[in-house]
């Protein structure tokens, strides 16, 4: 029998050369240079062990904690993919307690079926969700935040004012770690006939571009009615997180903080990408044109990483999931009161990569990429339309805050900038194109 030290002795041993192929492991464009755990509970003693690890993984300029849960009954130690193993952490949590310094709980009123065997979600990649038959869901954050995950916050925060474009959050999973109540699970609804906005986006712009002469309207699979529909839903779940959390006004020195630090992040991008060299004057001009906005620029909390991949279409709606925001994030920016227009801004990007997620790798095709082009445009379009009539009244149509939105957009594509050239250089054709239209174009393209 497998003592658990002696386990968890094994897993640190082959964790440096394991760790970055992990998809959901953000530290791939640096080495690693030592991993040391912080601490350990005990699952599940007898055999199949069952070990939750939490490890500090240091890198050059940063160290950063990782869970893992661990077992001696697979060869590459990841008992995530342990159905019998995972089915414990559901038990737990619809018991209650606390094992080892883990609390696991389940939402008041709520109550959890038993036995049921887990399976992972193989296509997620910066946390691991785990579905137990046609009912739950437990994400698994893998590189963790200190204090309460802003996911869990908001969720619950969007289920008590009724919020019906959320799945309902059902238990949680929290630990001790130096000296903050850290989430580590999540446990919600599952939606088993959920199709994402990315897989329906992308199919619709295949349809586009198999059917010859024909324009985004006239195909069957127009995308249109479902990107109106989405502008509703994500301006109403914006309307009920300021019914829930409250808004605040941004004042000149805030605004001023804002294009300051889009203005350092161009600068930092760009010393390290040097094709977007040709575009900082323009960019530069459009970030300081955000300065000239009339109305009041209203912050809240946002989701802070919305695109067609956190957005599944049910039978009833449009949800919103992964309220954590942007994984790389400081989790002070992740938290902090920002403009809805930044959710907006990630959803037009989103448009864009879709349309043009067939031409990476292809040979220049100028019928496609006006296709692309045309398909984009009328989503875009389609979605600000269905976002102006559903938006609270704090914030009203985004399209009349044409330079803030802007800037925004640009903003979100800077950073795609860095994401692709650091990880799939091949895309990298895709943001560096919208920035070069966008700043060619002058003002937003709704």
């Amino acid at each position: 029998m497998t003592e658990p030290h002696d386990l968890v002795d094994k897993v640190m041993t082959e964790l440096p050369e394991w760790l970055p192929a992990q998809r959901w492991f953000g530290g791939k464009d640096r080495p690693v240079t030592s991993i040391r755990p912080l601490r350990t509970s005990v699952l599940r003693a007898e055999e199949p062990v069952l070990v939750h690890l939490v490890v500090e993984v240091e890198q050059p300029d940063r160290k950063e904690p990782y869970q893992l849960l661990v077992t001696d009954h697979v060869e590459n130690y990841d008992a995530t993919a342990v159905p019998e193993l995972t089915g414990a952490l559901l038990d737990l949590i619809a018991e209650g307690g606390e094992v080892e310094g883990l609390k696991f709980e389940h939402e008041p009123d709520v109550e959890i079926t038993t036995g049921l065997r887990g399976r992972p979600i193989t296509s997620e990649q910066s946390n691991t969700s785990i579905v137990f038959g046609s009912q739950y869901i437990l994400k698994l954050f893998r590189k963790l935040t200190y204090g309460d995950n802003p996911d869990l916050v908001l969720h619950r925060a969007l289920h008590q004012v009724g919020c019906e474009h959320i799945a309902q959050p059902l238990g949680s999973i929290t630990g001790r770690l130096d000296g903050h109540t850290t989430t580590v699970g999540m446990l919600q609804q599952f939606m088993p006939d959920a199709v994402d906005g990315w897989a329906m986006a992308t199919t619709s712009v295949r349809d586009l571009m198999a059917e010859g002469d024909l324009h985004a309207d006239e195909v069957g699979g127009d995308f249109a009615g479902e990107a109106h529909r989405l502008g509703q839903a994500v301006a109403t779940v914006h309307g009920d997180l300021e019914r829930a959390l409250g808004i605040e006004h941004a004042d000149a020195a805030d605004i001023d903080r804002t294009v300051r630090a889009m203005t350092s992040r161009l600068d930092e991008v760009v010393g390290a990408v040097p094709e977007l060299r040709p575009y900082v004057p323009a960019l530069r001009e459009a970030f300081e044109q955000a300065r000239d906005t009339p109305d009041a620029v209203v912050t809240q909390h946002i989701h802070g990483d919305l695109h067609l991949g956190q957005v599944l279409r049910t039978v009833q709606g449009w949800l919103l999931i992964d309220f954590e925001g942007e994984p790389g994030s400081p989790i002070a920016e992740r938290t902090a009161l920002r403009s809805p227009l930044r959710d907006v801004a990630g959803m037009l990007r989103s448009f864009d990569y879709a349309a043009h997620q067939l031409l990476v790798g292809q040979p220049e095709d100028h019928q496609l990429t006006v296709r692309a082009l045309e398909w984009s445009r009328r989503n875009r379009a389609a979605f600000t339309e269905g976002y102006a009539e559903a938006a609270a009244s704090s914030v009203g149509d985004p399209r009349k805050s044409g330079h803030l939105l802007r800037a925004f957009e640009l903003d979100k594509a800077v950073y795609e900038v860095a994401y692709e050239h650091a990880n799939r250089p091949e895309w990298l054709t895709v943001p560096l194109s919208s920035i070069a239209r966008i700043t060619g174009e002058g003002a937003v393209q709704s």
